[in-house]
């Protein structure tokens, strides 16, 4: 038996048509947007889903750095090798999701779930085996309390069946409910049967995130509330819901309807956050076209300047790859940048990155920089 999806109420209705609305506008935007410009938006939301998920787990890398490791996994990074090859697992596991987003004759199967099992944990492999049902309990241990169980999954030898059951309800299961709604019910479900030895929260968020790609309104990244969740505050709201409605063992008949609700929300503040996001990110590229000729750039190398303002910092090696163009001229790009005073380098050699420099236009990185309110949805909602 699985956790059935709840009725929403009133709020919860109201909620769910504001996020359909915002992500129609965000499709509207994307869509009138230049196209480099919406592949670098796509990456910092796949690098902060990665850093975010990642960071749950206890593996902390900066979203610009995961931007750079998804370039080139061997990218000179000041991160540790755990860190790295957790985050380039996570990457292969996000590219293929993404890859599903509109891929025909698609069905959900265990064979496809103990896959991406194996894309996100196959290098923990056999220590911790991957791709394969556990064999043993899972316990989940409280917060301080190394002796204290939070939470015990079923028995594994009801996992085949369960497993079972979750992938004939992912391909024909309450198909009149809205696709968020489903993903948040795949992933709630996912991790309290908790079927893997390990890595059960990440492949539970991935499961969610390739439903909400599998809708194919937006591409995955723009509706995946993986960095959100990996906001420290938001985090341990995550865990606390995960606890309060799941109980301490597998408990299918308890009510999922305030886990629902936060995901809602979740969804919403998410998408409040990429609308500032793509806002900011046009204003940015706006005002970069209007300065091309006076700064003195191609319109090639505004690619390097739009990145610069939105992330912060750039590479050459990732400018590269983006405009499609040789080494060579792509350090003959950033000796122009840096000659005009609109880069300054940072390190030396493979690790080398480029920042605003002092001829770097002050209102881009006042447009970049420009903060917002994220509103609770359900604030004074009924």
């Amino acid at each position: 038996m699985l956790h059935r999806t709840p009725r929403l109420t009133a709020a919860d209705h109201h909620v769910l048509h504001e996020i359909l609305a915002m992500r129609r506008d965000l499709l509207d935007a994307t869509q009138r947007a230049p196209a480099k410009e919406i592949l670098g938006l796509r990456r910092h939301l796949t690098a902060s889903a990665i850093a975010a998920s990642n960071a749950i787990e206890g593996y902390e890398v900066d979203a610009r750095d995961v931007a750079d490791l998804m370039d080139d996994a061997q990218e000179k990074v000041d991160v540790t090798e755990a860190n790295r090859a957790e985050t380039v697992a996570y990457q292969q596991a996000m590219t293929y999701i993404q890859s599903l987003h509109g891929a025909p004759d698609f069905a959900y199967s265990k064979g496809l779930l103990n896959a991406l099992h194996w894309m996100l944990q196959g290098h923990h492999h056999p220590q911790k085996p991957a791709g394969q049902w556990r064999r043993g309990p899972i316990f989940i241990t409280a917060a301080g309390d190394p002796h204290a169980t939070e939470y015990e999954g079923p028995h594994e030898d009801e996992v085949p069946g369960l497993m079972g059951e979750l992938v004939d309800w992912l391909n024909t299961g309450d198909l009149d409910a809205d696709p968020l709604v489903r993903a948040a019910m795949a992933h709630f479900n996912l991790v309290k049967i908790h079927p893997w030895a390990d890595g059960n929260g990440r492949m539970s968020r991935s499961l969610q995130t390739l439903l909400i790609s599998r809708d194919g309104v937006l591409a995955p990244e723009f509706s995946s509330i993986e960095a959100w969740l990996g906001m420290p505050g938001h985090t341990w709201d995550y865990y606390k819901v995960l606890r309060e409605v799941g109980g301490p063992v597998y408990s299918p008949q308890r009510d999922a309807a305030p886990w629902v609700r936060f995901n809602l929300r979740a969804y919403h503040e998410q998408t409040q956050s990429v609308q500032h996001r793509v806002d900011r990110s046009n204003g940015c590229w706006i005002q970069l076209d209007e300065q091309r000729v006076a700064l003195d750039v191609s319109e090639r190398q505004l690619t390097a300047l739009h990145e610069v303002a939105m992330a912060g910092r750039v590479r050459r090696s990732r400018y590269e790859k983006a405009e499609g163009i040789s080494e060579q001229q792509a350090q003959r790009d950033m000796q122009h940048l840096m000659r005009r005073e609109l880069l300054t380098p940072v390190g030396n050699t493979k690790g080398r990155y480029y920042v605003p420099g002092a001829g770097y236009p002050r209102e881009v990185l006042a447009t970049a920089a420009a903060r917002h309110i994220i509103r609770d949805p359900y604030d004074g909602a009924a």
